[in-house]
């Protein structure tokens, strides 16, 4: 009896370390393919000068501002957004109340909603009605729309796990809530707070569908964030099926993409991981 449970153990074990296992294999098979085809042409010349000839020589210098520019009008928008509907639905509005679970059922049901919806509707509203044309800021705002739902209930999670005899401890005090909120709870929820914002990120900059509609396709060098701007994605997407011999600058510009989400995830977890000893350090004071 004993060695068919040891069987047994090592059999269900086996099938826990076969799933991580698989995963690090399909990563390493993606990536080892893209740095196969592209690494060789990689140079710091890329990275800074401007498309020539559809994108089959040059670099993506523009792109890569475009792509930035992006990003930052989407977390700008959404981060605020997300942190006040969070803090809403945690601490201002009874959990089981009517109201909230509407809310968190729009907000997971917008959590599945394809990214080509988002497209139609950002090309809709912000282009179209709002006037705002091809344009980084519609690019911009339609990812926010996208990427709060993901924010929300994060951050909302955050908040939750924070012990309630935080709260206890700041109302003895005699704190206001709001100066609860703002020195207690979102310090301590901070680590899971950027972890959401790490999430929002990877799925923005990586973002194509959407972008389509409403950023555009120039790849020039953009003067504001109301000129038209090619998303690093969207320039992967126009070199693979739209340009005749662009497969190998295709590969190219996804190794950049790659490398961009590693540093911009590696630099989210350092702080993370810092904010988590921050935050231990404390606790033992």
């Amino acid at each position: 009896m004993i060695e068919r449970s040891r069987f047994r153990f090592d059999g269900h074990l086996l099938l826990v370390w076969a799933a991580p296992l698989t995963i690090t294999a399909i990563f390493v098979w993606i990536v080892g393919g893209v740095l196969l085809h592209g690494l060789d042409q990689l140079s710091w010349s890329y990275l800074v000068e401007a498309p020539r000839r559809a994108g089959r020589q040059g670099g993506i210098g523009p792109i890569l501002v475009s792509t930035l520019l992006i990003v930052s009008v989407c977390l700008a928008v959404a981060i605020p957004l997300a942190l006040g509907a969070a803090l809403l639905l945690a601490e201002f509005v009874p959990r089981r109340s009517t109201g909230a679970r509407i809310v968190r059922l729009s907000l997971d049901v917008l959590a599945g909603v394809p990214s080509i919806v988002f497209g139609l509707f950002g090309s809709a509203f912000f282009c179209s009605l709002l006037g705002l044309r091809f344009s980084i800021l519609s690019g911009g705002l339609t990812l926010a729309c996208m990427i709060l739902p993901v924010l929300i209930r994060t951050i909302e999670q955050s908040l939750r796990g924070v012990p309630n005899a935080y709260r206890m401890g700041a109302a003895a005090l005699g704190l206001t809530r709001t100066r609860a909120i703002v020195t207690v709870l979102l310090p301590v929820a901070a680590p899971g707070v950027l972890v959401g914002v790490l999430l929002g990120v990877g799925r923005a900059v990586a973002e194509t569908a959407a972008l389509i509609f409403t950023s555009g396709y120039v790849d020039r060098m953009p003067s504001s964030v109301l000129d038209s701007g090619r998303a690093l994605s969207v320039h992967i997407f126009d070199l693979s099926l739209n340009v005749p011999g662009g497969d190998a600058a295709a590969y190219r510009a996804s190794i950049v993409l790659l490398l961009l989400l590693m540093l911009i995830n590696g630099g989210m977890l350092c702080i993370h991981s810092l904010l988590k000893r921050v935050m231990g350090i404390s606790a033992q004071i």
